[in-house]
Formats: C-alpha cells, structure tokens, sequence
C-alpha cells in the first residue's frame, strides 16, 4: 500500500508539511531561545550596573562620614587634648550611625592612637593598616575595596575576626583548591588624612567587613529583582567574591541556608579575575543554571581581589521558550493531519487514471504496445497519458530501426568474414610463388654478365615483386586472427619506442615531432607489438600527410570513452598541420583496400589492420579532419581493470 499512487500523494504532502514545519520549528526555536537569552543577557547587564552604583555609593557613605568626622568640633577638640576616651566615645557614636564595622584614627607616625570595639586603645604595635598607610603616604582621601588580614581584624575585634572566617564548600564546576578555609577579609572602607592649619596630624578610617554580610546583597536583590518568585524561589540573586570564594550572598544551597564559602565555576573565574573581562553569559551557580553577569572588583591599589555578581533564573526562560515550542509543535501537528485529509481526497481524484496506466504498462511489459489507457483526462494526468502513447509510438520505432539495424550489421559482418577469408586464401596462395619470383629475381641480379637493360628490368621486377609481398602481407593481417600476448605497459614509454622508429624519417623530411606525455598515467594490459604497429601506422600517414616544416604532435592522458559511457581509459592523439582529409573520406578511411595515396605508395589496409587491433584490446579509434589545416587521430584504450573485465566477459 505504501507504494501506490495515493499513499505517496499523502507521504508527499505530509513530508511537505513535516519539512516546512520543522525548518520553521527549527529556525523559530532558534530565534526565540537567542532572544530571550539576549533578553536575558540585556537584563543581567543592566542588573550589575545597578549592583555597582549600590556597592559604590555605600562606600561613598563612609567617606562622606569619615570626612564629617574628621572635622566635627568634638572630634577636633578629644584630637587636640589627647583624650583618647573621649576620642574612642565620638568614634563609636559615629559608627553606630553610619553602620561601620570598625574605625579608628592613626598618627602620621603611623600609630593606632584609638579606635572602636574592645581593644580601643592599642597596646604595643599593631598590624599593618593597608589603607591608612596608603593615605599617609599621599595624604588624600583614599576610599574603596580592600582585603583585610586576619591580625589586622584580630587587633580591631575578635569578632570581625571569626566573622571574616570562612568554610570552603565542594562546588561543582569550580577551581579545585587545597585550602579549606579562608582567614582574610574584605571590606569596603575609606580614610580621611586630618590637618589642623596645613600641618598633617594623622588619618581617619573606618570601614565594613563584607564577609557575612547581608547588607549590600540583599538591598541589590529586593531593589533590582522587587522581590520577584518564580516557582518559590527568588528569581534574581546578587553575591560578593573574594577571590572566587562567596563571603556575602543570598545563593542558597539545597539546605536552604546561604551558599557562603562556595566556588565560582572555573571558566568564569578565569574569564573575570586572570582575565580581567566582564562575564555575560549562562553560568552554573552552586547547583542550578542562572543567566549571570560577573566583573571584577578591584581594591585600592587596583588589583582585582574579587568579583560582584548577580543572576537570574535560567529557568523562568526556558519555561517561556518551551511554551512557545509546544505551540509551534501543536500547530505542526495539525498541519500534518490536515495534509494527509488533502493528500487522501486528491489522491482519489487522481488514481483513477493512473491505475489504468498501470494496467496498460503491464500490458506494455508483456508485449502488448497498443494497450487500452482510457480517455485523455484534461488535468495533468492527461499530459502523463498523451506521453505515454508518444512513448509507445517512440518504442514501436525504435524497434524497427533497431531491427533493421541489427540485421545491416549482421549482414557487414558477413560481409567482412567473407572478404577476410577470401582474402586469407588469395594471401596463402600467392605468397608461395611470390618467394619464387623474388629468390630466382635476386639470384639473377647477383650475376655479373646480364646485360644493363636486362638488369633494369630485374630490378623493375624486384621492386614490383616487393610491392605484391607487402600486399599479401596486408591481406595475412586483416585476415587472421592472432591471440593477443597482452602484459602491463607504461604508455607512454611505449609511445617514445616508436617515435624513435620514425624520427630519421621525419628529420628527413623536415616535420617537427613532438611527445607531451601525460602523466601519473595507469599502466594498460595489451599487446606491446600490436600497439606499437598502430601507433606506427598513424605517425607515418601523418608523415605522408604533412609538408616539410610542419608539425606532428603525439600527446597522452587520461580520457573518458565516448562509446562507453563513463568509462576511463588512456587516450593517445596525434595530430598533424598536413592537408587534411576531404568529408566524403572520412566514412572510409577503415574500410579495407581504401587509400588516397598513389597507386603502388598503399595497400588500403594499414587503418583497416589498426582498427581491428584496436577493437580487440576493448579501444576505439577514430579521426577528426579539416581541409588545409591537418588531421587529429585518437585511439582510447580501457585501463588494466577494465579490460581485463571486457576480456573475462568476452571469454565467458
């Protein structure tokens, strides 16, 4: 059933459908998942830049405090009398109200004089303060990112200490790492340098450590996403790395508690912090997909130590982007049901005709060619069925000019087997008397006393007795039939063999011959000597053909049969500058005793001998001609294989 006429009208029309409709599904789908990435993508991007101004303007809140500080009156005057209590007291009020996590004032000499918490008032030397070092070295505010030691926390608070302690967690997709925790701290911090009448007296600092922190996550998640739920979860998140380790973020792990001491995945860790590029792209965060935006965070001596993050559910997406396919897959499926619906009624409209060229082809292929197709239908159909009696029309002549074809050819060859046999008998009979005459000929030349006249007349008989001989020898070629001694030859080596055999002759006569051998040229099986007498035959015809200071050029290369279709073989031309050979010759050329040379210069059967052996190795030969401007002959021979193909199909 699937073979008929109506089941591939309905396959054509439901391929059809399926085609279109799935190139559609395909490039839509492509479409749509770009443009909601690009949406996506476009979103994140706006999102981080309103996490920067967030992360940059709580930074600009403690200078602007630091600064207020450090010129208040109280502050100035607990400066001034040295009053370390009263100086700590002001420096806890001022941090309390601006949220700091530690601040404290340095000398010029780089002395912590006082500071907030329960080590207020320093004993012996402390740490190392990275950012009131860099102020007192410019003596101008200096406000940013920096990472913190774990002494220098210590020696601020304990507290801050074990705050900015962190646990590394095993993260999929992340940079494997030996340590399993992280001590140091990062915070947002600034420092203020405090003059009293241009003389530098010391710097004010304070800061906030972000390990732990909710703060500046949490207000980039409720102000940019509002608190948007996708399937209970929040749809945006936001995360502060130090390094590529989470100290501050609202990513959560399967428990449900913040994801800190997780890992960034190691392409956007090497994308951000060793290359220094921004990231906008989907990323695989602690346990699902989010489209996300990284960039570096740089400290204040420009060194990039961590990266701002935010992201957003890859999932709410993808549900959009599926919901579109299932439609666009919906509305694939009806139009296939609705192709087959069409597909099934013009396929009844259209089998009836058909079944009956059906039924006359069968006819047709049992021998019937005048078989009953019904009524021209005015459709299309009608076209297919006027066809198909042009067609019947078409074989009905073929096989008559087939017929006499066949028996024009059968009749040539009888022909020819006659001529052949005849002519192998005259051959066999002459040639034996002929030795006499040329043996008894050539004794009585070597005589001394016969006289001048007699002895012309010998040598007329010589000479005409030699002209019969190569007669017969032509007429023992064309008849016999000889096994062929056929072995691996380079063509073109065996082309060079008989240009050397004529080129005295060609020198002689003042023609340039040439040889462009083909090359890379497979090795053909025949008969070495029988070819060679072919190529032999062709070189001095076209030396009989040409003038002095003429041309003969031989080339080979690989050629395709133009009998043959599709067969390779080795094609030989060899074409001359000599008179050219009149139309009506043309036909001719092969037949036996055919010649336009002058009586006693040619028997008629060099071409004829040539074209047999040719045929016999499976080649063909044939001549291209123009009056006063040369010949072009062509023999074409089967490679190795497929001749010795040709031979075992012609044994069998």
């Amino acid at each position: 059933m699937f073979y008929s006429t109506r089941s591939k009208l309905i396959l054509s029309f439901l391929g059809i459908s399926f085609l279109v409709c799935g190139v559609a599904l395909l490039v839509g789908g492509q479409l749509l998942y770009k443009a909601v990435l690009n949406e996506a993508t476009n979103r994140v991007s706006l999102d981080l830049n309103a996490a920067r101004e967030i992360y940059l303007s709580r930074i600009k809140v403690i200078r602007l405090g630091l600064h207020i500080t450090s010129i208040g009156p109280i502050f100035r005057s607990a400066l001034e009398r040295k009053n370390i209590k009263a100086l700590v007291d002001r420096l806890t009020v001022v941090a309390q109200q601006t949220e700091l996590d530690f601040m404290g004032v340095v000398t010029r000499e780089g002395k912590t004089l006082g500071r907030i918490g329960p080590n207020s008032i320093p004993k012996g030397n402390s740490p190392a303060n990275p950012i009131a070092n860099l102020v007192l070295q410019k003596q101008t505010t200096v406000s940013g990112t920096v990472v913190l030691s774990h002494e220098f926390l210590f020696s601020e608070n304990p507290e801050l200490a074990e705050r900015a302690r962190v646990k590394l967690l095993p993260t999929k997709k992340a940079t494997p790492r030996s340590e399993m925790e992280k001590l140091s701290g990062m915070a947002m911090a600034a420092a203020v340098p405090i003059f009293d009448a241009g003389n530098f007296l010391g710097v004010l600092y304070g800061g906030v450590l972000l390990n732990r922190g909710e703060e500046i996550v949490d207000r980039v998640r409720d102000t940019v996403f509002q608190h948007e739920i996708y399937k209970g979860r929040s749809i945006g998140t936001a995360t502060i790395f130090l390094e590529d380790i989470r100290i501050s973020t609202n990513v959560v792990n399967p428990d449900g508690n913040r994801a800190l001491g997780t890992v960034a995945s190691e392409e956007v860790t090497k994308h951000v912090l060793t290359d220094g590029k921004k990231w906008t792209d989907r990323a695989f965060v602690v346990n699902d997909w989010y489209i996300t935006a990284y960039e570096p965070i740089e400290d204040i001596f420009g060194q990039r130590v961590g990266m701002l993050y935010v992201g957003v559910l890859e999932a709410k997406y993808a549900d959009v982007r599926w919901k579109a396919l299932s439609l666009f897959i919906l509305i694939t499926v009806a139009g296939m049901v609705l192709a087959i619906g069409f597909g099934y009624i013009i396929a009844n409209k259209m089998s009836q005709p058909v079944k009956q060229l059906i039924e006359a082809s069968n006819q047709v292929s049992q021998g019937n060619l005048s078989p009953e197709i019904g009524p021209i239908s005015k459709s299309e159909i009608g076209v297919l069925q006027k066809t198909f009696k042009e067609m019947l029309t078409s074989i009905q002549e073929r096989d008559k000019r087939q017929k006499v074809e066949s028996e024009t050819k059968l009749l040539q060859s009888e022909k020819q087997a006659s001529v052949g046999k005849l002519a192998g008998g005259v051959a066999h009979e002459i040639n034996n008397p002929l030795t006499g005459i040329v043996t008894f000929t050539h004794m009585l030349l070597r005589r001394n006393d016969i006289p001048e006249e007699i002895r012309a007349d010998l040598e007329t008989i010589a000479q005409e007795t030699e002209r019969v001989r190569k007669i017969v020898k032509g007429l023992l070629d064309f008849s016999r039939q000889t096994e062929l001694d056929r072995e691996p030859t380079d063509i073109n080596r065996l082309v060079r063999q008989a240009m050397t055999l004529t080129e005295n002759q060609a020198l002689i006569k003042g023609v340039n011959l040439t040889f462009e051998p083909g090359e890379g040229l497979p090795k053909v099986t025949l008969d070495r000597n029988q070819i060679q007498s072919v190529l032999l035959n062709i070189v001095i015809n076209a030396l009989d053909a040409t003038d002095p200071g003429g041309n003969i050029t031989i080339t080979s290369n690989i050629g395709i049969s133009t009998s043959k279709r599709g067969q390779k073989g080795i094609e030989i031309l060899c074409t001359d500058t000599g008179c050219g050979i009149p139309p009506e010759n043309l036909n001719r050329l092969f037949d036996p005793f055919f010649t336009t040379k002058e009586v006693g210069h040619g028997t008629g059967l060099g071409l004829s001998v040539s074209y047999g052996i040719v045929e016999r190795h499976g080649g063909t030969i044939w001549v291209q001609s123009k009056i006063g401007k040369g010949s072009t002959f062509k023999v074409w021979l089967p490679t190795e294989e497929q001749s010795e193909e040709n031979e075992n199909i012609s044994g069998g």
